[in-house]
């Protein structure tokens, strides 16, 4: 996390926006292009769409209250993969929404749909999922999502598994084996 003041803007900004009650639940954060976002081609940098959907998931943690049990157990946000797709550029000065919600989940993890938005059209600049979970370093094991939503009062079944989510967790799970066979 390499955005410090959009960090503490966007902690700061959380106690304002609407408190997430649910898992269905998406965070909405308004941002901006800056020049410090841009890469030779003169539009947002690759890389740093991913270090603005950290920014989406703090904001998810912080205004669902589950930033209490991770602090309180000592628990830590862990992702474990990721796969995005570019439909179009964002471009100096140019203002777009970063929406994050929880689009499927299992015992232990969950996948988290990521969208960046163009404020001006609604077309989407950029769509991402991701596999994460909150681990408890003590237990050496990922804390259940019961327990989660228990903390943060929530409750509900995980939506079906769409097609993407499901071709995701096993394009994930084919290159944890390769991984794992060593190659």
């Amino acid at each position: 996390m390499n955005l410090w003041f959009r960090l503490f803007w966007v902690i700061a900004s959380a106690w304002r926006r609407t408190r997430i009650t649910s898992p269905n639940d998406t965070s909405s954060i308004p941002f901006r292009v800056w020049l410090h976002d841009l890469d030779t081609s003169l539009h947002m940098n690759n890389g740093r769409y991913w270090t603005l959907m950290d920014l989406g998931r703090t904001d998810l943690v912080i205004r669902s209250g589950l930033w209490r049990p991770v602090l309180r157990n000592g628990w830590t946000p862990v992702v474990s993969a990721g796969k995005i797709r570019f439909r179009r550029e964002l471009r100096l000065f140019q203002r777009f929404d970063l929406q994050t919600r929880l689009v499927f989940w299992n015992d232990t993890r969950f996948v988290i749909e990521h969208r960046l938005v163009a404020q001006e059209t609604g077309a989407i600049a950029a769509i991402a999922l991701v596999l994460a979970g909150i681990y408890d370093r003590r237990k050496k094991a990922f804390v259940p999502v019961d327990e989660l939503f228990g903390q943060a009062g929530w409750q509900g079944e995980a939506p079906p598994m769409s097609a993407e989510v499901e071709a995701f967790m096993a394009a994930e799970g084919a290159l944890r084996e390769a991984t794992a066979t060593g190659g």
